[in-house]
């Protein structure tokens, strides 16, 4: 049997078991494994007799290399798709190098003392990896992910060179409530209160947060404010796109969530540093994740369409070219298809293919891998397929 241990049972992680259970010829056998066996189980009854893939569910601490290790060897599974916390992914790649496994995920590791996310720790894990056989595909999400292949793709039959790179992230849609996050509350804030920065010219240029704003016209949503923040692709990115000038990311933020956001900073709510409270270490960000909206219950609320994209400019038989690859996803058809919104079904999708292509034997090899590092083609042909379809535009409005 053909088997995949998935770790997680969030927003993204049931998206992606959605997925595999429409993919039963790669995916016979799935166990969905999480810290709450209760939601596992949930979701195991809503999916059984509309699927051929055989479901199983477990308890396990994604923190417990031991408690991994037993899991692993009990299911004995082709791969691991790790969608659980970034904070444990260093966890997970222990488990999968002691059971020889290969390894999946779809966000890079981040310390849970030190809000900063950077790619150095996974990658000391190269060795390692080549020498027990295995692999380890780091982002397959969508940012990172999708805009990583879109990359790739780009430069195999766009370009000779690609030298600049802005990456594009819209979500458009309204769930109703003042403030609320549309993945993990905890991972979003501090990813979008940390110092922005972009890679040019072979350096990397560090922003205030929320320092560099652009508008843009986006296809599908409209007219959106985005603002410039650092994210992990850019870090591979800069490495595996040869000729590369300069890559940067903007994401858009509404005027009232970023009001929000600011007030909460001002009080203290947002930070990472343990305070005592009636006796006990509370962690403010923590709190304040759980009194939050649970991004997976947003899905009946949110309305519009998401559109992710990157714009290139670069080179091809010695003339300067435009182009644009894309994806417009609406919130309320997603929520129809698996009972999620867009933002977890453009993660969720692309996880669910990267591991397919690995189970598959399509992507093989031996070491730590970022995701667009190998042939895009099959996983550009799974996006149409699978609920992403890619647009592409020859005369693109550039960022300035």
């Amino acid at each position: 049997m053909k088997r995949a241990l998935i770790i997680g049972c969030g927003g993204v992680a049931q998206v992606a078991i959605h997925k595999c259970c429409q993919n039963s010829e790669v995916f016979e056998e799935i166990m969905i494994a999480s810290r709450t066996k209760s939601k596992c189980d949930k979701l195991k009854a809503e999916l059984e007799g509309k699927t051929k893939t055989i479901i199983h569910t477990a308890q396990v601490d994604a923190d417990n290399v031991e408690e991994l290790v037993a899991l692993i060897k009990l299911f004995q599974p082709k791969v691991v798709l790790n969608l659980a916390l970034p904070y444990q992914d260093l966890t997970i790649m222990d488990a999968c190098l002691e059971t020889k496994t290969h390894y999946i995920d779809t966000a890079n590791y981040e310390p849970l003392d030190t809000a900063k996310f950077e790619y150095k720790w996974q990658w000391e894990y190269k060795e390692r990896f080549e020498k027990a056989g295995i692999m380890a595909l780091l982002g397959s999400g969508f940012d990172p992910g999708v805009t990583s292949v879109f990359s790739a793709y780009a430069l195999k039959h766009e370009f000779d060179e690609i030298n600049y790179i802005d990456i594009l992230d819209c979500n458009g849609g309204d769930h109703g409530y003042p403030f609320a996050t549309n993945f993990n509350p905890e991972i979003n804030i501090r990813e979008v209160s940390a110092n922005g920065s972009y890679w040019e010219n072979g350096e990397w240029v560090e922003t205030e947060p929320m320092e560099i704003k652009r508008e843009y016209d986006f296809k599908g949503v409209g007219v959106k404010d985005m603002y410039l923040l650092h994210h992990e692709e850019l870090e591979s990115l800069a490495i595996n796109m040869p000729g590369i000038k300069r890559i940067r990311f903007f994401m858009t933020f509404g005027q009232s969530y970023l009001t929000h956001l600011k007030c909460l900073e001002n009080v203290g709510m947002t930070s990472i540093e343990p305070i005592e409270f009636e006796g006990k270490q509370i962690v403010p960000l923590q709190f304040l994740k759980a009194v939050l909206p649970d991004p997976a219950s947003l899905g009946p609320r949110t309305v519009g369409k998401t559109n992710i994209g990157c714009i290139f400019r670069g080179k091809k038989d010695g003339k300067d070219k435009t182009y644009y690859l894309y994806n417009i996803c609406d919130h309320q058809e997603c929520y129809k298809e698996v009972g999620s919104q867009a933002i977890s079904y453009t993660t969720g999708v692309p996880a669910m293919i990267g591991a397919m292509l690995v189970m598959n034997d399509t992507w093989t090899g031996k070491g730590v891998f970022n995701i667009e590092e190998f042939d895009p083609d099959p996983f550009m042909e799974a996006l149409n397929k699978w609920g992403l379809p890619w647009e592409e535009d020859f005369n693109p409005v550039l960022v300035d």
